[in-house]
């Protein structure tokens, strides 16, 4: 299950919502050992694309130094769908690389029925995919 505090689970969405139509990108890092999202990392989409995203190689590699230094890790690797389901697509499942990590797919597509946006997380692990319980708390 992710535990997830509303005022992250409103900055995701919320980034979700600004970049529409492309897909929004970002990571919430927590203190390495703990599972426990803290600091929301929105990044930029390089490809600009509404079907498509990649974080930027520079950007990454300050990001990982930078959560080096602070003994953090990426709790949460997010993005936005802009016109299907929040589910993970083949291409997201391939690029899945940090087994601990809590994958959450926002949707900002309003024709599905289910309102304008979806919030979900899964767990990828050796290209397998697993949905979780998201629990939105107050505070941890």
């Amino acid at each position: 299950m992710l535990t997830i505090t509303q005022a992250l689970y409103d900055q995701i969405v919320a980034h979700a919502r600004e970049d529409h139509p492309d897909e929004a990108c970002g990571v919430v890092a927590g203190p390495a050992g703990t599972g426990r999202p803290e600091r929301f990392i929105p990044m930029l989409n390089a490809a600009r694309s509404p079907t498509f995203y990649e974080f930027d190689s520079q950007d990454l590699l300050k990001l990982y130094r930078e959560m080096d230094d602070r003994d953090e890790e990426p709790v949460i690797i997010y993005h936005s769908h802009t016109a299907t389901e929040a589910y993970p697509s083949r291409t997201d499942i391939g690029y899945a690389n940090e087994p601990g990590a809590h994958y959450v797919l926002v949707s900002t597509a309003d024709g599905d029925g289910l309102g304008d946006f979806q919030f979900r997380s899964f767990r990828i692990l050796d290209g397998e995919v697993s949905e979780e319980e998201v629990d939105v708390v107050g505070a941890y």
